[in-house]
């Protein structure tokens, strides 16, 4: 727990067209419903976040306090911000799948436009899933 803060723990992309803002607050939501943030965890700094990915500190501020007002963040006076207690109710399964819901709606609508057969896209998914380069 006392441990520096991983920076790297986000995959923010400008280019995505979803506000930088908006994927910390997603990123955040999910890796607490899945535990992979555990109450208690520290999280980069805004300054460190926004150097290490070449974003404005306004934006990662912004998101870190609106990610606070919903009771998922702790600030704690001169030291780094906190994933809160008590917060993994989205952790079963059904909780985890509806988090992704919109995206596989948009996905699925695509698919359906471009042709594609769904074992193509579940091919497609999978290989995606096993890969660790990202």
């Amino acid at each position: 727990m006392g441990n520096a803060p991983a920076l790297r723990i986000f995959t923010l992309q400008p280019s995505s067209g979803v506000p930088i803002y908006l994927q910390l607050i997603q990123q955040v939501r999910r890796m607490v419903a899945s535990g992979q943030l555990t109450p208690g965890t520290e999280l980069p700094s805004v300054r460190e976040v926004a150097t290490e990915y070449t974003v404005n500190p306004t934006t990662i501020s912004k998101a870190y306090s609106l990610l606070e007002n919903e009771g998922l963040l702790l600030r704690n006076r001169g030291k780094p911000m906190t994933v809160a207690a008590g917060r993994r109710s989205n952790s079963s399964l059904s909780g985890r799948l509806k988090q992704v819901e919109s995206q596989v709606d948009a996905l699925v609508l695509a698919a359906r436009q471009l042709e594609l057969e769904s074992t193509e896209l579940c091919q497609f998914i999978t290989r995606k899933m096993e890969r660790t380069d990202d």
